[in-house]
Formats: C-alpha cells, sequence, structure tokens
C-alpha cells in the first residue's frame, strides 16, 4: 500500500490544492498536541461553571475525556486532509488480502516487542522523576465515576482510527518526501508521537511533563520503523492499539 502518489501529482492540482498537501503534513503533526491543551482547557472551564474548586487541576483527571474528544477531531482532520489530496481516508484501511496471514503473524510480533519498550522506559523515567511509578501514575490515574468510564470506552475506539493514521499513516511519509529524508521523516513522526503526551493531561509540573514526552518515544519510534518497513501492517496495528488503550481503562477499576 503505498502512501507517496498524493505528492507526486500535487503539481497537477490547483494551487490551493498543492498549497494544502505541503502545509497540511505539518499542520497535523503538532494538532494533537494543541488539541489535548485545547479540550482540557474546555473542561476546566466546565467544572468551574459547575462550581469545582481548583478546576485545571481536576480537569486532568478527566483526560480520557479529552483524548477522545481530540481523536474526533483528529479523524476528522485527517478526513479533510485526504479530500484535499483527491483521496479517501478509507484508503489507510485498506487490508491486502494476499498476504493477510502473513501480515497477522508480523504485527503481532510487532506489538509483543513494542511492549516492554512502552513499559520499561515508562517506568525507569517516572522513578527516576518521582522516586517510584506509582508517585507518577496517582497523578495521571484518578477515580472517576462509573459513568465516565462507559464514555471513555470512546478513548480506546477512536484513538485506533486517529493517532497511528495520523502520524504514519499520513504526516510521515508527506514529511519524508518533502524532505527527501526517509530517516529524517520518520523521527519527525515519531518524536511529535511522543512529545505529545506531555499534554495529556497537561499538569503544569516539570517533572511530569518530562516523564510524560520521553516515555513513549521509544515505543513511538519503533512502530514508526515498522510502520515504514510494511505500511500495509497499519489497519492490524491499530486493533492492537485499541486492545492496549482499552487495557488502560481497567487501571481505573482498580482505584
Amino acid at each position: 500500500m503505498s502512501t507517496f502518489s498524493a505528492e507526486e501529482s500535487a503539481s497537477n492540482r490547483p494551487d490551493s490544492a498543492a498549497r494544502a498537501s505541503r502545509s497540511g503534513p505539518w499542520i497535523a503533526l503538532v494538532s494533537r498536541t494543541v488539541l489535548f491543551a485545547a479540550f482540557q482547557g474546555v473542561v476546566a472551564v466546565l467544572l468551574r461553571s459547575a462550581g469545582a474548586p481548583d478546576p485545571w487541576s481536576r480537569s486532568a483527571g478527566y483526560w480520557i475525556f479529552v483524548a477522545a474528544a481530540a481523536n474526533v477531531v483528529t479523524i476528522a482532520l485527517l478526513s479533510k486532509l485526504y479530500r484535499a489530496e483527491g483521496r479517501s481516508y478509507r484508503e489507510l484501511f485498506r487490508l491486502e488480502t494476499a498476504s493477510r496471514w502473513k501480515d497477522i503473524g508480523l504485527s503481532v510480533a510487532a506489538l509483543v516487542v513494542a511492549g516492554p519498550i512502552a513499559m520499561i522506559p515508562m517506568r525507569i523515567v517516572a522513578t527516576a522523576l518521582f522516586g517510584t511509578y506509582e508517585a507518577a501514575s496517582e497523578m495521571m490515574f484518578r477515580p472517576l465515576p462509573m459513568w465516565a468510564l462507559g464514555v471513555g470506552m470512546l478513548f480506546p475506539i477512536t484513538i485506533a482510527f486517529a493517532e497511528l493514521p495520523l502520524y504514519f499513516g499520513y504526516v510521515m511519509p508527506r514529511i519524508e518526501k518533502q524532505l527527501g529524508n526517509g530517516a529524517l521523516g520518520l523521527l519527525i513522526a515519531a518524536a511529535f508521537l511522543g512529545l505529545q503526551h506531555a499534554t495529556l493531561p497537561l499538569i503544569l509540573d516539570w517533572r511530569f511533563l518530562v516523564w510524560r514526552a520521553v516515555m513513549f518515544l521509544p515505543f513511538a519510534l519503533f512502530l514508526g520503523l515498522v510502520l515504514r518497513w510494511r505500511p500495509r501492517l497499519l489497519p492490524y496495528l491499530m486493533v492492537g492499539h485499541f486492545l492496549i488503550d482499552t487495557a488502560t481503562l481497567a487501571v481505573y477499576l482498580s482505584l
């Protein structure tokens, strides 16, 4: 499944479409980092209107709502960017039937390797900054009512169609094409995927900001390498992403 043909034909479109093709990847690259902070601000305003004390601090506890809202906007943005190229966002999810079972096996293997790559840095950095992993985790995972957890199921569902498709399905190949450098395209996309977590949730404690910004960088780089090597694995890794973030919600059941 090739993702490079859109840029190659940009010169044949009107100037506005060509400009959108050039600027779209860079707008998409920073969009989620901004959206996370903006939607947390909306939650804080709602809490303040309801008379909640310290609404910004309390808003951090609703980060799964913030993420779901940002995911919906991301999906809409991707749909618009693909339409500007005369293509369809749904192309990202096309399965290669001839290699289906091989791709499933490769995806499962990638996710098995990705698990420790995600978990180990998360714990090492938290311990280095806070003394224990639990101290950092408690800042992020706060008790929520059961109704909120029900609504929170939108988080893993929507993120599967937003995060990997944005950074590695849309952004990475286009930046690589613009810069003429595959390694740099990969590094930029992976870096912003990792760094976006600094604003989800946005807690103004430098240790928390550093922890969230760097904890997923190795994980993002690994997935970027896999998807640059085999772009057709994206639909399968999206399913894996959904399962991983569904398991994340289970943390709330122990609070």
